[in-house]
């Protein structure tokens, strides 16, 4: 007779706990602390979010992401990139210190800043696993963030950090130091010999500071690098982006089990797309530029602002006297946007089409322009004024082109030596300008490409206003909007430039 060992759970069944043990288990879902402004995201969140933070939480990371990658591509230095992105973090992402509250970490203000930037990365992390390059990306972009933001932290905090890390390294006792000491002098850069005795001294493997190894600045000895205090950065980086490779593996092999919640997937896939280009949208308040004469008679004139897609597209008008209808619709929105009511809208669409009736122009043209407005059409149509006028990752990830249409981003949908031609017939024929153009294009960075265009075109009055102070550096980060390149445009060329803070305060959200 064989003797059945009851607490032994069948292997073939499903193991299931005793819901009267259950009903009394303490809670698995806690409240974090975060007794430090810096976070090296070990642990994931695990209190619940509202639908609508989680969303606006994680495009607000975003946006800091994409402006530290574009300071990355266009190479700018350390100082510079730093100057750009704090009045952006600030804006999006703040981030108090400790010494900012009389109650310290335990300030609710200040776990509500870390709440969200906690939350924000873990969110990302999964919009951005799915794909190796998608994962790579945004190594290299979050380890930028991290680099910038523990090197503007206080000396005191930023040692109280480093000291909560569980980091591999060893100390380096009194009695190496004096032994290796001339070692370490002769292979640190920019080192006294004053400095071995009142620094503090690491080892660690030679592979976890590639950069310090690749440049001289470390002595190393039977396999480990003996790292100053002053270069603790790259050691806790290191660590910093071992832990996010491995979590990113983690979340990529379970990123199959999101598929069956409906209202995280087109969120988490809508942010992976964006991560090319992020979304903008225009403010819906009043978007009329003062001293701007945007009627149907100054359209031509206005061009002369307008971003490549929107030049191409008018150009083509005038060249053919008709847009198909993706080109039509793409042109109407971005002039909407500009503040070009509908009855202008109708007359200059009217005069463009010369080669027709204008009883064909009122059966066939006539009624998608005022839908455009939101002047017919359903209730909601109605309601909302219309459609938005399309942003950059619209337009670079919707209705690609095709025969004989114009619409598109010419960046990408333009071979090479159409793109070089069009930029020249715009009057853009500096080579470096061009030559950095084929590599944004060839390298899919086709908002980056547009910027350096804008960059070349306006560098006297981008200088000149960064020179007397009239804009801040959240009025000048990269442009992701056609309507956005050209209000900053026009009032760079219209000598507007003292008034840009409060114009991009009424017209523009970026």
């Amino acid at each position: 007779m064989i003797r059945h060992e009851f607490k032994r759970i069948d292997p073939k069944r499903r193991a299931t706990i005793d819901y009267k043990k259950k009903q009394f288990a303490s809670p698995t879902f806690k409240q974090q602390d975060y007794p430090h402004r810096l976070n090296i995201y070990h642990v994931p969140p695990t209190t619940e979010i509202r639908l609508e933070e989680f969303e606006q939480w994680a495009i607000d990371r975003l946006r800091i992401l994409a402006e530290v990658e574009a300071c990355t591509f266009r190479n700018k230095t350390s100082a510079e990139t730093a100057d750009h992105i704090k009045p952006l973090l600030e804006r999006w992402l703040r981030l108090d210190p400790n010494s900012s509250s009389a109650q310290g970490c335990a300030d609710p203000r200040l776990q509500d800043q870390r709440r969200k930037d906690h939350y924000s990365h873990f969110i990302l992390r999964l919009a951005f696993s799915s794909t190796e390059d998608l994962r790579r990306r945004f190594m290299r972009v979050e380890g930028a963030l991290f680099r910038l933001r523990f090197q503007i932290e206080s000396a005191r905090e930023r040692q109280d950090f480093v000291s909560s890390l569980s980091l591999d390294w060893d100390a380096v006792g009194e009695q190496e130091k004096r032994t290796l000491a001339q070692d370490l002098l002769n292979a640190t850069p920019n080192l006294r010999k004053a400095d071995i005795d009142d620094s503090n001294w690491f080892k660690v493997d030679f592979e976890t500071v590639p950069e310090l190894v690749e440049g001289r600045r470390v002595f190393v000895k039977r396999g480990k690098a003996f790292v100053p205090s002053k270069e603790q950065m790259s050691i806790v980086l290191a660590g910093f982006q071992e832990r996010l490779e491995n979590g990113l593996e983690l979340t990529a092999r379970a990123l199959p089990r999101l598929d069956e919640d409906d209202r995280l997937s087109p969120i988490l896939h809508h942010l992976s797309r964006n991560f090319a280009t992020p979304d903008s949208t225009l403010a819906d308040s009043n978007t009329t530029l003062p001293g701007a004469p945007i009627n149907a008679s100054s359209i031509d004139q206005l061009s002369q602002h307008f971003p490549l897609c929107m030049r191409n597209l008018h150009m083509t008008l005038r060249r053919n006297n008709h847009l198909k209808h993706f080109g039509r619709l793409q042109y109407t929105l971005f002039l909407k946007g500009l503040g070009l009511t509908m009855e202008d809208c109708l007359v200059f669409w009217r005069q463009s089409f010369k080669l027709i009736t204008d009883d064909t122009f009122n059966k066939e043209y006539r009624y998608n322009i005022r839908h455009t407005y939101g002047d017919v059409g359903g209730d909601a149509i109605r309601r909302g004024r219309g459609y938005s006028p399309f942003s950059c990752q619209k337009i670079l990830t919707e209705h690609p082109p095709g025969t004989g249409e114009s619409h598109g981003c010419p960046y990408r949908h333009f071979s090479i030596e159409n793109l070089t031609s069009l930029l020249q017939a715009t009057g853009i024929n500096d080579r470096d300008v061009l030559r950095g153009v084929r590599d944004d294009t060839d390298k899919k960075r086709y908002h980056i490409a547009c910027n350096r265009v804008f960059e070349w075109a306006h560098k006297n009055e981008i200088q000149q206003v960064k020179d007397d102070g009239s804009w801040r550096a959240t009025e000048l980060d990269t442009i992701v909007h056609p309507n956005t390149y050209f209000k900053r445009s026009y009032l760079l060329k219209a000598g507007l430039a003292g008034e840009s803070g409060r114009i991009y305060k009424d017209h523009m959200e970026i």
